[in-house]
């Protein structure tokens, strides 16, 4: 069922964003949300009229990875910005009333978020309901923890992209992860597509929407938008 809000013959859609709370990779490496890839689609769904909830696992203030801030952020993403400070915990949120679901990226989603229940359950409600599901960079790592009800991992014949393994090794940051997103999601039946190490490359499957990198942002959120009409 698609699910609007009606104001005076205006039609609003509502997109769920889902971010991590994950601050540290180890000792050494401070992480978060790569802020880039939350602002920039935040914006175009705004832009567009969409109704925006922003929520995490565990609520609160959402950590930015340190590597994605600029000396001044565009003034344009201030709003954005703003709603990182008290996100809603996702398992107090009625996911079902949204028309989509988008999941930023930042290597602070690959500790938590695969682990996330209440994001699981959510994207196979999403899934098995023909609903918009995007994702980038490293965001898809949200993906990797779910299966559907007819034990299909979610990825599983999917045309899809996220942060590569030449991009994550081109970090330095590969043997600190848990896992390396491609391989993954190669493992669970993704059928990977890739462009150049970061270049902007975006892949449509039909309502499941994925961007490789933080320069892919603004094209995933333009073919969300597509999607989610």
């Amino acid at each position: 069922m698609e699910i609007i809000i009606d104001f005076g013959g205006i039609v609003l859609k509502k997109v769920l964003m889902v971010l991590t709370n994950s601050s540290k990779i180890d000792d050494e490496h401070e992480t978060g949300l790569w802020l880039s890839e939350f602002a920039e689609p935040y914006v175009a769904f705004k832009n567009k009229g969409y109704e925006i909830k922003v929520a995490s696992p565990e609520g609160g203030r959402i950590p930015l990875d340190p590597n994605s801030l600029e000396e001044e952020q565009p003034s344009e993403w201030d709003e954005a910005i703003s709603k990182l400070e008290n996100t809603e915990i996702l398992g107090g949120v009625n996911t079902h009333d949204f028309n989509g679901i988008f999941l930023p990226g930042g290597h602070g989603t690959m500790f938590d978020l695969p682990d996330s229940r209440e994001l699981s359950e959510t994207l196979a409600h999403f899934a098995e309901n023909n609903k918009v599901i995007g994702a980038v960079c490293h965001g898809p790592a949200g993906f990797t923890g779910t299966k559907l009800s007819n034990g299909k991992w979610l990825v599983d014949g999917k045309n899809m992209t996220g942060f590569t393994n030449e991009e994550e090794q081109q970090t330095g940051l590969e043997k600190a992860m848990p896992f390396l997103l491609e391989s993954k999601l190669r493992e669970q039946g993704a059928k990977f597509e890739k462009g150049p190490a970061y270049s902007d490359y975006v892949v449509a499957d039909g309502n499941f929407i994925t961007g490789q990198n933080p320069q892919s942002s603004a094209s995933t959120a333009k073919a969300f938008i597509e999607a989610l009409g």
